[in-house]
């Protein structure tokens, strides 16, 4: 198989590459990894490395050129997301894609509360429309991450309530990628939600991590008004912290409250729980 990773200097594109590439005692695959930074270009052996960015729809066709599998790991947080994505989508249909597997939002929809989401669901859009085969992998928030919300003073602070959220790891969401782009075809057409082992609160989760990584953690529940003024010094625009917002509020309102069985549908094991990501994070 030749397969062409995107977003390959990060967490869940760097992991899936590595798992790949025999990383794990697998088969491994021939490789093109498409990066905006070489120096962050992780070390794997005969993996051919492409530098651009998404926009670049001419170097992204070079890269995806003959590509039986591609996976396209969503674009950074921007006021031109969308089109940074129809240009990438469109370099993958140019160059033939045979199978795109992109990493979208738990409950991607026009109308999500967690406002990037509906980013995802205009990519999803896009992506039905190419022609190209396709595989969405939905991930709920990743367990990851909570560990830099807490930030240096280990406190997690947001307008979450008492809401849940089914944190998945992101091991699991490389590990799943990889799975599905060695062997696409029987999960062509198919919307995959991907979450932990259980739903958590913030305060749950607050609390998991003291005990998985000995250090005090904690969740200070804001109101919308003080969510806003603890972000304000960062100088960020408003879509920006209103998406940081609406993190907590998604998680409040219950979208974010489902738990599935497809991390294991895959790949025939039990997810994660954050004690273990707390311990060794991605």
């Amino acid at each position: 198989m030749r397969i062409a990773i995107t977003g390959a200097t990060g967490k869940v594109g760097g992991e899936a590459a590595r798992l790949l590439s025999g990383g794990d005692g697998g088969t491994a695959h021939e490789l093109r990894l498409l990066v905006r930074s070489p120096r962050r270009v992780p070390r794997i052996l005969g993996a051919e490395v492409f530098q651009a960015e998404y926009s670049e729809r001419l170097v992204c066709q070079d890269a995806f050129e003959g590509a039986d599998a591609l996976l396209l790991v969503s674009a950074g947080e921007s006021a031109d997301r969308l089109a940074q994505h129809r240009s990438v989508i469109g370099a993958a249909v140019d160059a033939g894609v045979g199978h795109v597997v992109y990493t979208s939002f738990l409950g991607a929809a026009a109308d999500a509360e967690f406002t990037l989401a509906r980013d995802h669901a205009a990519t999803e859009e896009m992506l039905r429309e190419s022609g190209l085969a396709w595989t969405f992998l939905r991930d709920s928030f990743y367990a990851d991450v909570l560990l830099d919300f807490a930030g240096p003073d280990r406190v997690i602070r947001g307008p979450g309530g008492e809401g849940r959220c089914g944190f998945v790891a992101r091991a699991d969401v490389a590990a799943v990628a990889a799975r599905i782009l060695a062997i696409p075809a029987p999960w062509a057409g198919r919307t995959l939600d991907l979450t932990g082992p259980a739903a958590l609160s913030l305060a749950e989760a607050a609390a998991i991590m003291t005990q998985a990584r000995g250090e005090q953690y904690r969740y200070v529940d804001e109101t919308l008004e003080e969510a806003r003024a603890s972000r304000a010094p960062y100088g960020a625009p408003d879509w920006q912290v209103e998406a940081w917002i609406s993190t907590y509020t998604a998680i409040a309102s219950g979208a974010l409250d489902v738990v599935t069985a497809d991390v294991e549908s895959v790949l025939g094991r039990a997810p994660l729980g954050l004690a273990e990501v707390a311990a060794n994070p991605l």
